[in-house]
């Protein structure tokens, strides 16, 4: 796309120079830190799954374990890999072998290093390859249906039952739903483990389990088979467990993952040092299966206002790229998010977000953006909500966005109805398609509301980069920056899950998903 906005090519490559440096500080931390979380998804990875008696996770006995040892600063692999050698036995029998007091691994002899990183290398390779073949499934499926070239409706499922969220997400599917993110139970993102099975009791949204991911996988290839084409399915990694869901959904082929670097510090108070932490290995998972991150960054106008801190929202982009670029992650697949959430009452609000939208665009080319629609200013009135949602709709088609979640009419009464989504899909399809190469026909003027607009949120953004990368990213979520929210470096959730890596510490999957890169 041409820059029809004449930004300032100097100033954007500031922009990514002080996001760049930022990440870089950031990164020294979290090379020389591990959590329970990344250690759990190890485990996973594996092969250790199900629960115990007390159902409880078999990665968290290990890890739990290892706690209370006084031993996990040397890391799950290394522990494992011991064991491995010193009783032949594999990952899940060495968990249940825990579970059931057989097994100390701090009494476990100590082999030498290398036999136990090759003992474990292995095993690590093995996972490796079930990754790769789910990579080259999707492959096979996209160059067999072909993919879509424009905008990918995006809908949302939410029953609480996995059974009943495969019936809708078949529905919206046949409806012409491209995309399936299935949201996850109220309050999962702070739970410290992973729910084991199907399940068919959350609220607000279904518990993102392996096997939920699995039966939700298996139905979407049904009803793709059925209509020829690939209907790409979307869950959550995010919180206290985000690389371990990650991990799981690596194994089942998810396409696509909530996963943002700075959510989870600013909206569920988790520790921003754990944070970092975990989601540079849930990125490095994600990379290597080829899974579109989604950030987001949308969450920032539902608590502040859309005009006035919109360049926090460009900022939070820069950094979600370079935290991305860090954990070999392809801008192909950074879904970077923005919303669709200026006050319908403002004076040529509709340009605002022209701006914003198509300098999105013309910063991050490459990226399948992501973008959200209108919720905080949504009144129950639902016919001025199907035009907003035009708006919004009309905005994705003209700017070339690339992940487009549907907003739906009746977004401040209740969960939508299958024919509130039937209606929502229409109104995107008629307008992608009326509207289809109207972007292309469009110039901006010069010195006109909505240049003029893009540039202003640019050159703030630029000072705010500058700003943060003299701070720091910690001492700027501490002042509240992002989303008018404080967190403090060492409050919130999880910081007693970090600890710092023992000489002996290896993380075998590092290595792998940056093609034999230098471990950390």
């Amino acid at each position: 796309m041409i820059n029809k906005l004449d930004l300032p090519i100097t100033t954007v490559a500031e922009c990514r120079q002080y996001a760049h440096n930022t990440a870089q500080q950031v990164q020294q931390y979290i090379d020389l830190h591990s959590t329970v979380a990344v250690e759990r998804t190890i485990c996973r990875l594996m092969g250790i799954d199900d629960v115990n008696a007390m159902d409880v996770p078999l990665p968290n006995v290990v890890v739990e374990h290892l706690e209370n040892k006084g031993i996990l600063s040397q890391g799950v692999a290394y522990c494992l890999g011991n064991a491995i050698l010193e009783y032949n036995l594999s990952p899940q029998q060495i968990a249940l072998a825990i579970d059931k007091g057989e097994i100390d691994l701090s009494k476990t002899p100590t082999h030498n290093v290398e036999q136990v990183y090759r003992a474990v290398m292995v095993i690590a390779n093995k996972t490796a390859n079930v990754v790769k073949h789910n990579v080259a499934t999707r492959n096979q499926y996209l160059s067999e249906y072909g993919d879509k070239k424009g905008p990918y409706i995006y809908l949302i499922v939410a029953t609480g039952n996995i059974y009943e969220d495969i019936i809708q997400a078949k529905a919206a599917a046949k409806q012409g739903a491209d995309v399936i993110a299935v949201i996850r139970t109220t309050g999962q993102s702070l739970l410290d483990y992973v729910p084991y099975g199907a399940t068919t009791d959350g609220f607000g949204g279904t518990y993102a389990t392996q096997e939920n991911f699995r039966l939700m996988r298996q139905a979407l290839d049904e009803v793709g088979q059925s209509q020829n084409r690939y209907i790409r399915l979307c869950n959550y990694c995010s919180g206290l467990c985000m690389p371990e869901i990650a991990a799981m959904g690596a194994l089942e082929r998810l396409d696509m993952m909530l996963n943002d670097a700075l959510y989870g510090i600013l909206f569920r108070d988790i520790n921003m040092k754990r944070t970092m932490v975990d989601q540079y290995f849930s990125r490095l998972i994600n990379a290597y299966a080829e899974v579109i991150i989604n950030t987001g960054e949308d969450n920032y106008l539902t608590t502040a206002d859309a005009v006035e801190e919109a360049h926090t929202v460009l900022a939070s982009q820069f950094l979600n790229e370079q935290f991305a670029l860090n954990a070999c992650v392809k801008e192909q697949f950074m879904g970077l998010g923005h919303a669709f959430e200026i006050d319908p009452s403002i004076k040529n609000g509709f340009l605002y977000e022209l701006a914003q939208a198509q300098m999105a665009r013309e910063i991050f080319p490459n990226a399948p953006l992501k973008y959200m629609p209108p919720t905080k200013y949504m009144t129950g009135n639902i016919f001025r909500g199907h035009i907003q949602d035009a708006l919004f709709n009309a905005t994705t088609i003209i700017t070339g966005q690339k992940i487009h979640l549907l907003g739906m009419m009746t977004e401040a009464i209740h969960t939508p109805f299958m024919s509130d989504r039937a209606l929502a899909i229409e109104n995107a399809q008629y307008i992608f398609n009326t509207m289809a190469d109207l972007g292309d026909e469009i110039l901006f003027k010069d010195n006109g509301i909505i240049k003029t607009r893009a540039n202003y949120v640019l050159n703030k953004a630029h000072d705010l980069l500058k700003e943060i990368e003299r701070d720091g990213l910690f001492n700027t979520l501490e002042k509240g920056t992002f989303a008018s929210i404080k967190r403090p470096q060492d409050g919130g959730k999880g910081l007693n899950g970090v600890f710092v890596k023992a000489t002996t510490y290896f993380n075998p999957f590092i290595s792998i998903f940056t093609q034999g890169g230098q471990q950390s």
